[in-house]
């Protein structure tokens, strides 16, 4: 090609580049897409993690295309398959169960695009299959609620504690970790005993729902609560001063996520204490992924920076809550 003729092209290039009212640069800098699958709207939890991911988005000027899955798995599957035929640039999402990644995750992967763990992890056979973890460790949760309540133990040395759980999502990440932290401390004590443990899916309707079964088996046997998240809590919270009882003082109630609602309801001395679990974790996710896009190495495993609040601290720290 002579040189006259690579300048003709140049030139024409830009008059159409004019034409559309853009500059070659605007075309260069196109905005990151990201396409997110959340889990669902089952708690305060999830809508402030919502929240948090698409006002993230806005500031930091990406197209997020977002997708609810409304707590079920194949809604995820279909999602992350319109993601990769969309060919957004990264795809992320929380997975509603830990199994079940492997054929949709090598599809983004044959399709070169990388995904993003928020969250949840997945347990596939191959871990390349996702770049990056962002999320809390909930093995670490479970254990604080249970060194919580050792420590609360060791007050009334010669008693023994009946235990109820509420657990997560059957098969979620959260679910399963929370109850293994959870029961790897307490068993130091043998005077604490779990006595029934079910699901109460992460939402306050079922955690008052299976509050009241547990009652109803145990009645004034049961000694503490312990639930898989704050919505569940306040679920049963209900349900134990429908019985007649007083929730924090004739059953302690511990939880997790350490959300508004649980502030309050600790203020209002129904709810001993929270584990937090931040939601938080929008801005954290563009920067990944614009790292990720850039080509820049970020580490397998990224752990969110929480806490744990007794009711004694609840009515100071409540002005801080973001969530």
């Amino acid at each position: 090609m002579t040189i006259h003729r690579r300048t003709v092209l140049a030139a024409a290039a830009l008059a159409a580049f004019a034409a559309l009212g853009a500059s070659p640069s605007a075309f260069a800098a196109k905005p990151l897409v990201i396409g997110f699958s959340q889990v669902g709207a089952e708690s305060e939890w999830r809508t402030a993690n919502t929240v948090s991911i698409k006002d993230a988005a806005k500031q930091a000027g990406v197209t997020l295309k977002f997708a609810d899955a409304q707590q079920k798995q194949e809604n995820q599957v279909k999602a992350i398959r319109s993601f990769i035929a969309q060919k957004v640039d990264v795809i992320a999402f929380s997975p509603v169960v830990e199994s079940g990644w492997d054929t949709v995750l090598r599809e983004a992967k044959a399709a070169k695009i990388p995904v993003v763990l928020t969250d949840r992890a997945v347990n596939v056979s191959d871990t390349s299959l996702y770049v990056t973890f962002i999320g809390s460790d909930f093995v670490e949760e479970g254990r604080r609620a249970g060194k919580w309540l050792l420590e609360r133990a060791a007050k009334t040395p010669d008693a023994n504690l009946n235990i109820v759980e509420l657990q997560g999502t059957v098969g979620s990440a959260p679910a399963i970790d929370r109850k293994k932290g959870f029961e790897e401390v307490i068993a130091a004590n043998p005077r604490l005993k779990v006595i029934r443990s079910q699901t109460g899916d992460f939402t306050r309707a079922k955690g008052k729902e299976v509050m009241e079964a547990f009652l109803k088996a145990e009645g004034k046997k049961i000694n503490v609560l312990y639930a898989h998240n704050d919505d569940m809590a306040i679920g049963a919270i209900q349900a134990i001063e429908e019985a007649g009882l007083k929730p924090g003082t004739d059953i302690v109630v511990i939880s997790i996520d350490g959300v508004k609602g649980a502030f309050e309801a600790m203020i209002a001395g129904k709810l001993n204490v929270t584990v937090e679990c931040s939601p938080l974790l929008g801005p954290q996710l563009m920067q990944i992924a614009r790292d990720v896009v850039a080509g820049k190495p970020v580490p397998k495993r990224i752990t969110t920076v929480e806490g744990v609040f007794p009711a004694e601290v609840a009515a100071k720290e409540f002005p801080n809550r973001k969530y």
